[in-house]
């Protein structure tokens, strides 16, 4: 009897001891929660301050490896899902901003509950929103209404998961729309192209890109396209809402250090694979895919007050969020997307790297329904400058205004003959011209990984650079035949104001490469 009674004691004091260091364990996770200004919290608060943004994590081993190599055999930095949520909980990303609201899209786990409390000043919220809960683990979208234009407002998400108490988040700030008359920045990149590690692309070098787009505190940011590729999912037959989930997830490792004080505004690219030659009538198609994944990780705008766009509704995802425009300030900005109204790929198909250079380019398209939005939007507009964002001229090839007189763009077909009126007998002007005739300022693309600046007929055209190829290349230099190129990385910051537009090509180095954050070009256009 006295054995089994030692035994069942031995049995006790093991079971007590191996629950303490797991406890222990739980309780030194926590421990990268870092204590917070206790005024800053409101009554009913955990005095905690969860360090949501990867900068916090990040930038110290980005100083202390200071290297330009990456290693091409790695997992391409795409943490799986339950290895970003388990580390990013209460991460937000802000979207779709306008003169009386915003978004906010904020990483959830299974259960979690969020709100926000948002006011003018820093550490004094005047509002807060109801309780929201992620049931199934997907983001938490908290839309804030009712705010005034032309305003600062200083917000913080407070959370808890699993049943316990609320942790308050750090506080961070946006801009609601600008009123006509202001000075404001906003800032877009070229191809980030995360899935070309080492040839293109390192990500400690996106992190220092995104640290200098921070410290210009821009009103928005876009991203140009090429930022999502799953060409490697459809090429390998590994597609599925989960690997799809994960490289959209992946982007908010690098777009979060920005995106909790700047709202993103993204632009589709090829590589995206979000397009409409792919649709097939079926849930689970790399297209449907992509979408949902875009829409669900990213808040993008939809047909308001606000915005206008794309109304078309597709099977299983609703509105694609593809071509939109707004007017903030003195500017009118414009995105316009061929992929997903083109029913022939526009330019690459997974797993054949040959792209046909025979076919028939008019059947590269906006369509009618997007052309005549295009035309009208232009056309209302009173704006003093007027910015439009597609991912490349014609949605494929190579060069700047060296596409410009080409196919709908140009109306020029490949044998040098017009041949506009009869392949788009329902447009008044091709793209070119309706952009000229409508006094666009600036048109911005990406696609060909360099910095590029040239000038048709009045209009801009601006090729953006890669945000993080650390082989500080020019690639594609030799299809622009005039105007000037500059290689990568870093990003283009636009200054606008009533009397002019100042443009930037602000320059990304790994610590001894170069001067980070020198500015490479610069150019102005006046009212």
């Amino acid at each position: 009897m006295k054995k089994k009674t030692l035994f069942l004691i031995f049995l006790l004091l093991f079971f007590l001891i191996t629950l303490s260091f797991v406890v222990w364990d739980l309780s030194g996770r926590e421990s990268t929660f870092t204590p917070s200004n206790s005024q800053e919290h409101s009554q009913g608060t955990n005095n905690a301050d969860i360090s949501d943004n990867p900068v916090n994590k990040e930038t110290t081993k980005t100083q202390a490896k200071q290297n330009k190599g990456v290693n091409t055999n790695q997992k391409n930095d795409f943490l799986s899902v339950a290895e970003f949520t388990e580390n990013n909980i209460g991460s937000t990303i802000l979207g779709r901003p306008t003169d009386k609201s915003i978004a906010l899209n904020i990483i959830a786990s299974k259960g979690m509950e969020a709100y926000v409390e948002y006011g003018t000043a820093p550490a004094i919220y005047s509002q807060k929103t109801s309780i929201f809960a992620s049931v199934d683990g997907d983001p938490i979208v908290v839309d804030i209404e009712n705010l005034e234009p032309d305003t600062e407002y200083y917000y913080r998400v407070s959370y808890r998961k699993w049943g316990g108490e609320f942790i308050a988040g750090k506080v961070y700030s946006f801009h609601t729309a600008r009123e006509s008359g202001s000075t404001f920045i906003f800032a877009v990149q070229g191809d980030s192209h995360p899935e070309r590690i080492g040839i293109m692309y390192n990500p400690e070098l996106y992190k220092i890109t995104m640290n200098n787009v921070l410290l210009d505190h821009p009103d928005f940011y876009f991203t140009i396209g090429d930022d999502f590729s799953i060409d490697n999912l459809i090429q390998k037959d590994t597609l599925n809402q989960e690997l799809v989930d994960r490289i959209y997830l992946n982007q908010r490792n690098y777009l979060g250090i920005i995106g909790s004080s700047v709202p993103l505004f993204l632009v589709n690219g090829n590589h995206e694979q979000a397009a409409m030659y792919l649709l097939d009538g079926t849930l689970n198609n790399a297209a449907v895919l992509a979408a949902k994944s875009r829409i669900k990780n990213y808040a993008l705008p939809t047909p308001d007050d606000f915005y206008s766009g794309d109304m078309e509704e597709v099977e299983f995802v609703g509105f694609l969020r593809d071509y939109y425009a707004f007017e903030w300030g003195d500017a009118l900005f414009v995105v316009i997307d061929p992929y997903w109204h083109s029913d022939v790929s526009v330019d690459n198909i997974p797993g054949n790297d040959h792209i046909d250079t025979k076919r028939d380019m008019w059947n590269i398209t906006l369509g009618d329904e997007q052309y005549q939005w295009f035309k009208k939007t232009l056309e209302e507009s009173d704006a003093t400058y007027k910015f439009v964002f597609t991912h490349h001229v014609l949605g494929t090839g190579r060069g700047g205004i060296e596409n410009a007189k080409l196919y709908e763009w140009g109306g020029y077909g490949r044998n040098g003959l017009w041949e506009f009126d009869e392949k788009r007998p329902n447009w008044e002007l091709p793209i070119h011209q309706l952009m000229v005739e409508n006094n666009v300022t600036i048109f911005f693309q990406g696609h060909d990984h360099l910095f590029a600046y040239q000038k048709l007929d009045g209009i801009i055209y601006q090729t953006l650079p890669n945000p993080a190829d650390d082989t500080y290349n020019a690639f594609n230099k030799d299809a622009y035949k005039t105007g000037d190129t500059l290689p990568n990385s870093g990003y283009m910051r636009i200054t606008v104001s009533p009397e002019r537009v100042n443009v930037e090509y602000v320059r990304s180095f790994l610590p001894g490469d170069g001067t980070n954050g020198e500015i490479a070009y610069n150019y102005e256009v006046l009212s």
